[in-house]
């Protein structure tokens, strides 16, 4: 009788990624998987008030603000289905694209017009010389780079496949930013009081 050879097939980088503990997000950038775990409070702190800014005014048309526009925390963004995985901090689709959220899906498999990565020390190198050429390559719009601790942030356009900055702004500077340029953004409100 012959013994039967048991074939281990490694899990994909997709099935690691999925069976990552709570508390850490995975990302799979040009092949390789990438974890961290959750962000500082500064980090929460501007991401939430920047969501909060852009959400009335650009999502529900509130305050006078034009509407038009699909905003969603931490998206799972998949560029390849299960291949090329990218999380931003926001991002956001004109509606015209993306009118709604597919029902009981984490994945978003149409890329969006507009990101925002929040800076911090561990994942700056990561957002600026991996996720920004990838967000280039598949043809994201808009991007932002915010720091909660410099206080800053960069705008930057797409054209002929390669970042352009168009602004960079720091402080408590009332600014406005394209692609969400017809609301004035108070930089001071992003910033978390801290001790």
């Amino acid at each position: 009788m012959q013994a039967r050879q048991q074939t281990q097939t490694r899990p994909s980088l997709y099935e690691q990624l999925e069976a990552l503990p709570e508390g850490i997000t995975g990302e799979i950038l040009d092949g390789q998987l990438y974890t961290q775990p959750r962000p500082s409070l500064e980090h929460g702190y501007t991401e939430t008030s920047l969501a909060e800014e852009l959400v009335g005014p650009f999502q529900k048309g509130r305050g006078g603000g034009p509407g038009g526009w699909l905003i969603v925390v931490e998206p799972e963004l998949h560029f390849i289905r299960d291949t090329e995985v990218d999380v931003p901090d926001l991002a956001g689709w004109r509606r015209e694209r993306f009118p709604y959220l597919p029902k009981a899906q984490h994945r978003a498999m149409v890329v969006p017009d507009w990101v925002c990565e929040i800076l911090s020390p561990s994942t700056e190198s990561k957002d600026r010389t991996v996720k920004m050429p990838i967000y280039a390559q598949y043809g994201v719009a808009h991007a932002w780079l915010i720091d909660p601790i410099g206080h800053t942030l960069e705008a930057y356009t797409l054209e002929a496949g390669a970042w352009v900055e168009t602004g960079r702004f720091a402080g408590g500077a009332k600014v406005l930013v394209p692609p969400f340029a017809a609301v004035m953004i108070n930089l001071d409100d992003l910033w978390a009081p801290t001790a």
